[in-house]
């Protein structure tokens, strides 16, 4: 059995069922040809890294059909965002089976309401942030990609500040550092205080550990904007 056969296998818990798992398993159909290959349910209860992983392909595939259309440029996006994210080993393994899921049509409101029922609230966040990490692959984020990212968020039932935090963080204006920390221009030093160890605890790396390591980069990578945002705004206030 390949290594990816083994991170599903392994791995996945909820996401055996559903329209999650047949979208998956379909897929792993499709790579095994002649094979047949039945996806068993697991006792296990909680978010695991095969669920995650799962959620993210199938998510940004529909992302990159939004248009109707998937060019290889924009595969090649993804294959590129994969290997800074994750390392070469895990993308050449996920994109064989992310080809599929691209021939695929779905539901994603039945995805979606799949997920929001089994992830927590975490690694939904994560989700949205690494979705806006694909569509900023190519070096631009184009407003349809961000309309359908934030249509995702609301059927992942992400607050609507969080949602603007997190584009805010690929999103820059001179007002992003405050969306960030999801403050107004307007509060006291010490309300952002307040406001960055709220956030500092959010968004700490240590909310998803159990996505496993795979996904860790990024998430030390959206505490580090919130980091950012802070020293920010703390530096146009003179505040030591």
């Amino acid at each position: 059995m390949s290594s990816w056969n083994k991170w599903l296998f392994g791995g996945l818990g909820w996401a055996v069922g559903g329209p999650v798992g047949a979208i998956i398993g379909f897929a792993l159909g499709s790579l095994t040809e002649n094979e047949q290959l039945k996806l068993k349910g697991s006792s296990r209860t909680g978010t695991l890294p095969g669920d995650f992983g799962s959620s993210l392909l199938i998510l940004c595939g529909a992302l990159m059909k939004a248009d109707n259309q998937v060019k290889k440029s924009e595969l090649d996006y993804v294959k590129a965002f994969f290997t800074r994210q994750f390392g070469a080993e895990y993308t050449r393994e996920r994109i064989l089976l992310f080809r599929e899921i691209l021939k695929q049509d779905y539901s994603v409101a039945e995805v979606c309401y799949q997920i929001k029922n089994n992830l927590d609230y975490s690694s939904r966040l994560e989700l949205i942030h690494l979705l806006f990490g694909l569509a900023r692959a190519d070096g631009d984020l184009h407003a349809s990609e961000t309309s359908f990212i934030e249509h995702i968020s609301g059927l992942l039932e992400i607050k609507v500040p969080d949602f603007v935090s997190i584009k805010a963080m690929f999103v820059k204006d001179k007002l992003a550092a405050y969306k960030i920390l999801e403050i107004d221009v307007t509060v006291s030093d010490d309300e952002l205080k307040k406001a960055y160890r709220r956030m500092a605890v959010k968004y700490h790396p240590d909310k998803v550990h159990h996505l496993g390591p795979d996904f860790r980069k990024d998430a030390e990578e959206k505490f580090k904007k919130i980091n950012e945002a802070y020293e920010i705004i703390k530096k146009e206030r003179g505040i030591n």
